[in-house]
């Protein structure tokens, strides 16, 4: 295989920010194709190109400038990403991977259905009937997604009954778009917690997976990770690191695959959701891991060996930094970083209410009170608390 020496990266959110910082000590350097040359990477990165990811002509025109072509989010359409491997270009993760990370329903059909994996019941729904007809069959409540575009809690929705099967076909943001929309039905899962898995698979079959993490979700937006997740068996994590190391390879994904699951009280986990790019719930390996998942995808893409995935302490909680009433985080950081184990990234962005604005990561060897410091740390920096200390949450 030809050494990389290019990544491109599309797409300028705080992925692309994060997987440019551990670029640099790989010596690999980065390529942007940007939303706009004020997002979170454009700040940071030198080479940036302005334009639209769905554009066969800029995208292809980008693509040209480096050895291999990763992405920030998912949504560049599949054909014009199967172009560019037919004109020669290597794309990490490839369109017949990505397309699972980018519409739900296949999802289902190629983990549930041809691969026999954990998954909840489900059906594609094309009206408002059929999807009552779901309901009725499994019992409510239900959840409906669209299969395709949906974001931290767009495109998601909890239904309690009949009556309300009418509302993701009127409320989705593809109906809103002006586009046709796919709705995907799916069982309720009553779970007792959320929980996470990156796997990281390079090119010639290498693959790793770091810790389990419990997740927190709040209104559909991920709060807070803890890694490893409390009260689960060293037997049972090795069996969810080996769920995703099956996927990465069955899915034939080159990078980071990140694989939300919903753990039942009994103790069996259900696939929610995949995402093949370094995501929200590993923001914790930055520094609570051997080597970091931005650090590894870069490692992935470019067909370099994988790192160590151990962590560093025996507890870490990262939790996000929402927009809230304090909008000068950097006057705020004096306060927080007085704790020495206390870790914060600020992606550059400017404010606005509930978006994702930073992250800090405490780490130690006592669960409570690496979830305390983080907490506090988070609360304040969005201005909930005038001082630095635990709300009790």
């Amino acid at each position: 295989m030809e050494s990389v020496h290019t990544v491109g990266i599309i797409g300028g959110g705080q992925l692309a920010r994060m997987m440019y910082e551990s670029a640099i000590g790989l010596g690999l350097e980065v390529k942007l194709l940007a939303e706009g040359p004020d997002v979170s990477a454009a700040e940071v990165v030198h080479d940036v190109t302005v334009g639209d990811y769905t554009d066969p002509a800029t995208v292809k025109a980008f693509a040209r400038t480096v050895d291999v072509v990763t992405f920030d989010h998912e949504h560049v359409p599949t054909e014009l990403l199967s172009e560019l491997e037919r004109d020669g270009v290597a794309v990490r993760p490839g369109p017949k991977a990505l397309v699972y990370a980018q519409d739900k329903a296949l999802m289902r059909m190629k983990l549930g259905d041809e691969l026999g994996l954990p998954s909840p019941k489900w059906r594609i729904c094309d009206d408002a009937a059929a999807l009552a007809e779901f309901g009725n069959e499994i019992g409510w409540p239900i959840i409906a997604k669209e299969s395709r575009g949906g974001y931290d809690g767009h495109g998601v929705w909890k239904l309690d009954g009949p009556g309300a099967a009418s509302i993701p076909f009127t409320d989705s943001l593809a109906v809103s778009a002006g586009e046709q929309v796919q709705i995907l039905a799916e069982e309720f899962v009553d779970f007792a917690r959320e929980l996470s898995v990156i796997a990281v698979r390079n090119p010639d079959g290498e693959a790793v997976a770091y810790p389990v993490s419990e997740t927190v979700q709040a209104n559909g937006i991920c709060v807070e990770t803890t890694t490893p997740a409390p009260m689960m068996s060293s037997d049972h994590e090795a069996e969810i690191q080996a769920l995703a190391l099956h996927i990465a390879k069955e899915l034939d994904v080159v990078g980071v695959l990140a694989v939300e699951l919903m753990e039942r009280p009994g103790g069996e986990v259900v696939i929610n959701e995949l995402a093949m790019r370094p995501h929200n719930t590993g923001h914790w390996s930055i520094d609570g891991a051997t080597t970091s998942q931005f650090e590894n995808h870069l490692r992935a893409v470019a067909g370099l060996p994988l790192g160590w995935t151990e962590e560093r302490q025996p507890w870490c909680t990262m939790r996000n930094v929402l927009g809230g009433a304090r909008k000068d985080l950097l006057a705020a950081l004096p306060a927080v970083l007085g704790d020495g184990g206390l870790k914060v990234q600020l992606y550059g962005k400017a404010w606005r209410q509930g978006r994702k604005m930073a992250h800090v990561t405490a780490y130690g060897a006592d669960l409570e009170d690496v979830q305390e410091r983080a907490r506090a740390a988070a609360h304040y920096l969005m201005g909930d608390d005038d001082v630095m200390e635990d709300d009790g949450e």
